[in-house]
């Protein structure tokens, strides 16, 4: 009992008030990080375990070593995150495909992103709640005064909450500069792909030809145009290509024209005559565009004109007015 007590009053000496509770919450943290490995580890599935421990037969009875999968592309290493996939992962196929496509938006591709996404994120919002509780203690040990309960639950949770949307927050910005990159770049690939099918290639070997001029000045076009190339390479239907295309990028412009190449292959009109139409079209609305992204630069410029400007010119002119009558009432008395 007595050791019980000189272990509360050194708590309560070397961390303050709340010291006892910090503790407490310190070793709950320790042990819930401590147990994570155990939970989040991928259980192996009875039914693999009878696959594997049964193997093929052939004809004559004899047994033989099942055959190893082959392998179509070789990564380049174990995904470690793997065995956590259950946790990191959503559960339903309409959720997978929603964070796909979004992180897909945002220039993330591979195999692995949506795991990988929700990895960060959780370490980011544990990795900055540990921040916050280590702050805490070290606030509370040097300072006489320590937090109250409101403000240290409130320096604890908030960094770990800045971390859990951090990363989110990161991919929504990614994901719009990609939209307005390829948003700006699509007319000027329109306009070199109408100039390679008039020159008498076709329209795969346009878009392969345009996807490489465009790798140095418009990267995330040049990126599009080269997967669609890749994907008509593959055997894959024109149409469901182009459908693809305008779904990855999420742009209202290259849906609009998906659906335009689409209809034109499918009423067999030229190619040559719908894109010079379209290209032109494009090029009006990015002049539009740029005219609106003007006309909005006054109406921006009037806030900051009245904060910092019209402030100090008042000070100036009335300044001086408001001091000589400030010093005509000191000598009158009143």
């Amino acid at each position: 009992m007595m050791q019980n007590n000189s272990i509360y009053q050194m708590l309560v000496e070397t961390l303050g008030p709340m010291g006892p509770l910090l503790a407490l919450a310190g070793m709950g943290l320790v042990l819930v990080l401590a147990t994570l490995p155990v939970l989040l580890k991928k259980r192996a599935d009875p039914l693999d375990k009878l696959h594997a421990s049964r193997p093929g037969r052939t004809n004559a009875g004899a047994t033989k070593p099942p055959a190893k999968k082959q392998e179509l592309r070789h990564g380049s290493g174990s995904d470690k995150l793997e065995k956590y996939a259950n946790f990191l992962e959503p559960k339903t196929q309409e959720e997978m495909s929603e964070s796909k496509q979004w992180l897909g938006r945002a220039g993330y591709r591979s195999p692995t992103a949506v795991r990988t996404f929700h990895a960060i994120q959780a370490a980011c919002g544990i990795g900055l709640l540990f921040v916050g509780v280590v702050y805490t203690l070290i606030y509370n040990s040097s300072h006489e005064v320590p937090l109250d309960s409101t403000l240290m639950i409130a320096a604890i949770l908030l960094p770990g909450l800045a971390g859990y949307y951090a990363p989110k927050r990161y991919v929504a910005k990614r994901i719009e500069a990609r939209t307005n990159e390829i948003q700006d770049g699509f007319p000027d690939a329109l306009d070199m792909l109408l100039v390679c099918v008039e020159a008498g290639q076709s329209l795969d070997q346009g878009i392969i030809r345009v996807a490489r001029e465009l790798e140095a000045s418009y990267p995330a076009m040049s990126e599009e145009f080269s997967m669609v190339a890749f994907e008509v390479k593959a055997g894959k239907d024109r149409a469901t290509v182009l459908r693809n295309f305008g779904e990855r990028t999420g742009v209202a412009d290259v849906q609009s024209f998906v659906t335009v190449m689409i209809q034109s292959q499918q009423f067999g009109t030229s190619i040559a005559d719908a894109l010079r139409l379209y290209s032109a079209d494009m090029r009006d609305k990015r002049i539009m565009r740029a005219e609106e992204a003007a006309n909005k630069i006054p109406t921006k410029m009037t806030l900051g004109t009245m904060m910092f400007t019209l402030p100090p010119l008042l000070i100036i002119l009335v300044g001086p007015s408001v001091h000589g009558m400030m010093e005509n009432f000191k000598s009158i008395g009143m």
